[in-house]
């Protein structure tokens, strides 16, 4: 802190929201501190907002965060005392997280609670009580198991998180060990950060632990964080993922990481529909069903096996039928991930409550100053509109304004003048629209991978990409997730789904693999000047700017 609080970076507002000057030299400190229990709400040039929530403070507390190092945080770097029932909000707030305790109890459950008073509050709560047996004592309530899931989310909506130590039911042995040398023949080893996030999940096998997210980057290698739980638990295990791709990658993985066997890893997709001691799923096969008053038919897959763990790739995405069940399997272990807890449509309580609490997260720019990610350049170019366009923009219904703007057909020359600029990159171009990216392929003649792609065809592409035979590829938002392309290191996003926060982390994600030799990872976004394509641009790059990174501006 300086010796002088008025050059000190943060002001802690009443309204739970905390202004955090970036030109202060205290300002990277004290944003790496603030991040760990706190929103970025906006950051515009000179003040970034954060934001006091209680799901922030829960999720600090669960990843061993003190709170103590939370108000410490505001005094230490504030300009002015934080005022006092704010720093009395967050110690009550994590006071919260174990006031109230799910524990085993013979064929049943049993949630005990701290104190009388909040026992009564809890059982006159109109979401909560319905889920409340018997009352045992005056600190204690008999739960039916199955009724264990919609507990959790009940007890998070009315302020009191559930420490679940029920425990988990086993699955079947599963007979998997770690390589010490991949089989492609590279030394393999779990870097420390890995380890560490296995063992914040795995709590040493006690019924602390067995649930839970884990937050890296792109890049950063959170498939060996799940082969390693996996390796560590050594049950049978269902892997859920977005795409047909991943579930590929996952099989590469485990068997050149593992020592298991091909004929142990079943995949159950649209292509196949087999079932093994490892099975690799897509959230797409899983909420298929002939209409919407149908049932869901391939849910039986989560029975289909005694699983002893259920891993959620890219968590965030987790699709709302999948969180239904989920509420029914919190006797199985559950381990999700993902690069952001951030969720468009607002439910991050429901992943706390049903996948567990974010167990561990480090900041994207720590492991890029130790080398595990490559370093990133992020750049947002304003482009102006043509004429023509302009007046359509004018015209157009606001809704539809975004789309005019996003597909700006000066975008392509920028594009190409990127391009130009670094002739010996591997470049994906990567956006929203598919009549733009097909007119922007047509024009630099790149091939194009979209929706419609055959899986084959994607795959020979990936693979034409990976061994360097072909040095540019096209993408639409397939190409947000689960790609295996270690050596791109320059991204052209064109266009984006309006002001998705993870969707822009997952694209950077896509080039921040470490590059052999050293290489710069750049990143531009192509953004159409004086329209509302500005406004979004700003809100998608609040998690990035979270985590350290900021944006040239170019005209």
């Amino acid at each position: 802190m300086s010796e002088n609080p008025f050059e000190n970076p943060l002001i802690v507002q009443s309204d739970r929201t905390i202004l955090l000057d970036i030109h202060s030299p205290n300002a990277d400190a004290a944003r790496d501190h603030l991040a760990r229990f706190s929103e970025l709400v906006k950051s515009p040039e000179h003040v970034h907002t954060y934001r006091l929530t209680p799901l922030s403070i829960w999720n600090a507390c669960a990843a061993g965060m003190a709170v103590d190092d939370m108000t410490h945080t505001l005094t230490h770097f504030a300009k002015y005392p934080p005022p006092e029932f704010i720093l009395s909000d967050i110690r009550d707030l994590a006071d919260r997280y174990g006031c109230v305790i799910l524990e085993k109890d013979g064929n049943w459950l049993k949630l005990s609670v701290r104190d009388i008073p909040t026992a009564e509050l809890l059982s006159r709560d109109k979401n909560v009580s319905p889920w409340l047996g018997k009352r045992l004592e005056p600190l204690s309530f008999r739960i039916s198991p199955a009724h264990r899931g919609v507990l959790k989310q009940a007890l998070v909506e009315a302020g009191y998180p559930a420490e679940d130590r029920a425990g988990f039911t086993d699955g079947e042995t599963l007979s998997l060990s770690l390589a010490r040398t991949a089989r492609s023949g590279e030394a393999f080893s779990v870097r420390d950060y890995q380890q560490d996030a296995v063992e914040a999940f795995y709590q040493s096998g006690s019924n602390l632990g067995g649930s839970g997210v884990v937050c890296l980057p792109c890049g950063a290698g959170k498939t060996i964080v799940g082969i390693s739980a996996m390796a560590k638990l050594k049950q049978t295990t269902l892997i859920l993922t977005t795409n047909l791709t991943s579930v590929k990658q996952w099989r590469r993985e485990l068997l050149d990481k593992t020592d298991i066997s091909d004929d142990m890893i079943a995949e159950y997709t649209g292509e196949h529909k087999n079932i093994g001691p490892v099975t690799l799923s897509t959230y797409q096969i899983l909420t298929w069903r002939k209409n919407k008053n149908a049932d869901f038919p391939h849910f039986s897959l989560f029975h289909a096996r005694p699983w002893g763990l259920i891993i959620y790739d890219e968590v965030h995405l987790l699709p709302a039928p999948v969180f239904r069940i989920t509420a029914e399997l919190q006797a199985r272990r559950r381990l999700g991930m993902t690069a952001t807890l951030i969720r468009e449509d607002g439910h991050e309580e429901d992943v706390f409550a049903l996948i567990g609490p974010k167990r561990y997260d480090v900041p994207w720019r720590i492991l890029e100053a130790e080398g595990w990610i490559a370093d990133a350049v992020c750049t947002e170019i304003r482009i102006p509109m043509p004429e023509p366009l302009r007046m359509e923009y004018a015209l157009a219904p606001r809704r539809s304004q975004f789309r005019v703007a996003a597909e700006n057909p000066e975008k392509l020359g920028t594009a190409s003048e990127i391009i130009a600029a670094h002739p010996d990159a591997r470049v994906l171009i990567i956006g929203e629209y598919l009549r733009q990216l097909q007119y922007i392929a047509d024009a630099l003649k790149y091939p194009l991978i979209n929706g419609k792609t055959p899986p084959k065809k994607r795959e020979e592409l990936y693979s034409q990409f990976r061994e360097g035979r072909i040095r540019h590829l096209i993408l639409s938002r397939v190409g947000n997730f689960a790609l295996d392309l270690p050596d791109a290191d320059v991204l052209i996003q064109v266009s984006g789904i309006f002001g998705s926060r993870q969707e822009e982390a997952q694209r950077l994600g896509r080039i921040l693999r470490p590059k052999k030799d050293g290489r710069q990872a750049r990143f531009y976004t192509l953004v159409s000047q004086h329209t509302r394509e500005e406004e979004y641009a700003r809100n998608r790059q609040l998690f990035l700017t979270e985590q350290g990174y900021s944006y040239e501006l170019n005209f």
